[in-house]
């Protein structure tokens, strides 16, 4: 094994788990709470039902302000230090949800989850960066993208088991505990990779030229905005997920095994994209997606209203696999896309692609949650919606970067 910087202090196997832990620390926030959702609507006495989809929101709101700072932080003080800082504030953000009492503490909690978590997962990626390159870098990724993909399998289960021996609070205890020992795990195993010689002063000055670059670059901007629609079809599924499969078609505890099926949806289309992307391309398959994505909703979304938005759950099933393998072909391949014309800016322009279509995500998808109604027509008419919208921005920004 070779590398830019040398090897590594551990060893390549406890590497590739330690980055995968790291990298997966939001999946595991967000994932493992959705089972208790009720449980802590009912504890902090939420008058809304649909409020408690906030506390999945709130914390990708804080992600989204986390992504833009840490890249650019750590290209100037090194990797560690900031990691130390997202770790500091997502375990503080874990206390405070554990004795939070009412529904603002619990959001703040989220929010500093969401705001620490980020650092682990953005500057996890720039580590990997600085001591692998070529064949190497693309072996270790999907080494630590295998064990990305099991968390939002088998997070739900794991936030399951717990509340059938304690209340929804030990979930934070164990994401406090887990956190903490990865903290320790990486402060004590993992070395820093970023010599002095090539970190870079941090400047808001950088950081708003590269933002306008990125707004005034067509492509990158035009993608940038898809990504933020597609997400927000996603995201606003996360939202409504629990009320979804526990309210609505009451699966009980069987909550995280039809929560983690989907799961693999995506993670086996993130695997099929690997090959299919080498022989038609980033936009075509992009294309072929979004397509699939919104004749497929537009059809449920018929069906639906023909059975009063409560069709049979196996259909349902059908069409969530059939909607995220879509999503699973897409979310790689639009940030890839929006980055082609970044390459002189990599980093920081990462942070800025990643955040903005993070927070505008948040804001919309969090929106259209907040229309549930006891039946899954908010959902699959956002999916159709989102899809057909996407279609749009694709198409004109590709008409007007052919131009330019």
């Amino acid at each position: 094994m070779t590398s830019q910087t040398g090897k590594p202090a551990i060893g390549y196997v406890e590497q590739v788990i330690l980055l995968a832990l790291l990298s997966s620390l939001i999946a595991l926030s967000i994932d493992a709470m959705l089972p208790a959702l009720s449980h802590i609507e009912k504890d902090l006495s939420i008058k809304d039902p649909n409020d408690r989809q906030y506390i999945v929101s709130t914390l990708f709101a804080g992600m989204a302000v986390g992504m833009l700072l840490y890249g650019p932080i750590s290209d100037s003080i090194g990797r560690k230090k900031p990691i130390y800082i997202g770790f500091s504030i997502f375990l503080i953000g874990c206390l405070l949800s554990i004795y939070a009492t009412d529904f603002p503490t619990m959001l703040a909690g989220r929010f500093l989850q969401g705001l620490g978590a980020a650092g682990p997962r953005v500057v996890s990626m720039a580590l990997i960066r600085d001591q692998y390159k070529g064949r190497e870098m693309a072996s270790f990724m999907s080494l630590v993208m295998t064990v990305f993909i099991l968390v939002p399998v088998l997070a739900p289960g794991l936030g399951q088991i717990v509340l059938f021996f304690a209340s929804w609070k030990a979930i934070f205890g164990a994401m406090f505990a887990l956190g903490a020992t990865a903290f320790i795990w990486f402060a004590f195993r993992q070395r820093e990779t970023l010599e002095k010689a090539r970190r870079h002063k941090f400047s808001f000055k950088r950081l708003m030229l590269a933002s306008k670059e990125v707004v005034t670059t067509p492509l990158s901007f035009g993608y940038t905005i898809l990504a933020g629609f597609v997400f927000s079809g996603f995201l606003s599924y996360l939202s409504m997920s629990q009320q979804i499969f526990q309210d609505q078609y009451g699966v009980g505890d069987l909550f995280p095994v039809y929560f983690g099926v989907l799961a693999l949806a995506i993670g086996g289309a993130s695997m099929v994209n690997s090959s299919l992307v080498i022989r038609l391309g980033m936009q075509n398959l992009i294309k072929k997606a979004l397509w699939g994505l919104t004749t497929i909703s537009a059809i449920f979304v018929v069906i639906s209203f023909v059975l009063n938005g409560q069709p049979p759950l196996w259909s349902l099933m059908i069409f969530l696999l059939m909607t995220f393998f879509c999503f699973g072909i897409l979310f790689g391949n639009i940030n890839a896309v929006a980055m082609e014309p970044l390459g002189h800016i990599a980093g920081v322009g990462s942070a800025i692609v990643t955040a903005f279509s993070t927070f505008q995500a948040s804001i919309i998808g969090s929106l259209i949650a907040q229309t549930y109604n006891g039946t899954i027509l908010p959902l699959v008419i956002s999916f159709a919606g989102f899809g057909a919208i996407s279609l749009l921005v694709m198409y004109f920004t590709n008409s007007i970067s052919k131009e330019s």
